[in-house]
């Protein structure tokens, strides 16, 4: 007859194998990003800088060997909706980090939360999620998508500019983009448009331009709207009569296409290739090395969110069943952003510095964004105010 003791050892051996397997579990990410058509630069972006991240890391986050699950939302509310559910119902991931556009951060946002799955967006950060809808399984390592449109605003406004032509796509992130320049920017707006998402002839829009002769335009056009805009913009003469200022239009994802069209041109951005800190100077190499590709702010802000993840982990000790404990852990970013200075404010979007950049080229003759001047320092969106969780 076995006595209690053995038969209690024999049970801790039988316990043995299971738990050390349940160690070695590997941790599951779901990448859901736009990997087709003109906007796939940006999600392509994304893509490679969350797998630079986790390969520099060791192919580890927080000591747990990482399976990443990408998935191509196509820029389709409904086809990214049907796969972020499949990343939680079906593949049981830890994580869901994207998107890039605020439409799919809106269609996304009830299914992945509402399961309990942390869900990080490296990019599109809406103002209603910064607010009242703020959600306790949701974080940002981007902005709140009105700040970088307010730098343009903000520089407009006190470098003496008195009438802009202002043009964003007719979407949630277009409308949050100009509404954050008129926030800023106090002189006369001569026309506000907005063309569809996606558009990419805009001859129209340039004739009215041209009739409306103004000191400046904002425009907000990602992607592949942006690579021919610069470049209808610099054909029709325009260049030369007013400032150009803009955001996600000439960037790192653009310039490749745009090259000289868009040499001088302004943005607005939280970050840039050239800010002078040891951890983003080895990004970029990194980068450089691995893509022969300049990174953009959809890379860095995603190699971010890899950090995050990694820091929170470490805090758990690879646990994320926890759910309380993983949000603290993340809350603290407790780990060294490649912008600089980084912290969460309580509706789970940063706060932190934001820049003028102007296009320029590089000494291996590659193009890119380089800071001109600081315009907020630790900013943090007024969204903030409306979220319930303190």
């Amino acid at each position: 007859m076995k006595t209690a003791s053995a038969i209690i050892a024999v049970a801790t051996a039988c316990l043995l194998p299971l738990s050390a397997a349940q160690a070695q579990d590997k941790l599951k990410i779901g990448v859901l990003t736009t990997l087709s058509g003109p906007p796939a630069v940006l999600g392509s972006q994304l893509r490679n800088g969350f797998q630079l991240a986790v390969k520099t890391l060791g192919a580890k986050l927080g000591g747990r060997e990482v399976e990443i699950i990408v998935q191509d939302d196509e820029l389709k509310p409904d086809v990214a909706v049907t796969k972020a559910k499949a990343f939680v119902e079906r593949d049981h991931v830890d994580f869901v980090v994207g998107p890039i556009f605020s439409n799919i951060l809106q269609a996304i946002m009830k299914p992945v939360t509402d399961s309990g799955t942390i869900l990080i967006s490296p990019n599109a950060g809406t103002s209603n999620f910064a607010g009242k809808e703020c959600n306790a399984n949701f974080f940002v390592t981007s902005y709140q998508n009105d700040q970088v449109h307010e730098v343009l605003g903000k520089y407009a406004q006190e470098s003496g500019i008195k009438k802009a032509f202002i043009m964003a796509p007719n979407y949630q992130a277009g409308k949050d983009s100009l509404a954050g320049f008129k926030n800023y920017f106090k002189g006369e707006v001569v026309d506000e448009v907005y063309v569809p998402l996606g558009q990419l002839d805009y001859s129209a829009e340039l004739s009215k331009i041209a009739a409306a002769k103004p000191d400046a335009i904002f425009v907000f056009l990602p992607g592949g709207m942006g690579v021919n805009f610069v470049k209808q913009f610099r054909q029709a003469g325009l260049a030369d009569k007013m400032k150009f200022l803009s955001a996600f239009t000439v960037d790192e994802s653009t310039l490749p296409a745009q090259q000289d069209a868009a040499l001088g041109f302004f943005g607005g951005s939280n970050w840039a290739p050239d800010l002078d800190n040891p951890q983003n100077k080895a990004f970029v190499d990194a980068y450089v090395k691995e893509y022969n590709a300049v990174p953009a702010s959809y890379a860095f802000q995603a190699y971010d969110a890899a950090l995050l993840i990694d820091a929170a982990l470490k805090a758990t000790g690879g646990k994320t069943d926890n759910k309380d404990a993983l949000r603290a852990a993340l809350m603290k970013a407790d780990f060294k952003s490649l912008r600089g200075k980084f912290k969460f404010n309580t509706n789970h979007y940063p706060i932190q510095d934001f820049y003028l950049v102007k296009v320029g080229k590089r000494a291996d003759g590659k193009y890119e964004t380089e800071i001109a001047q600081k315009v907020f320092t630790d900013y943090a969106d007024p969204h903030v105010k409306d979220c319930a969780m303190k």
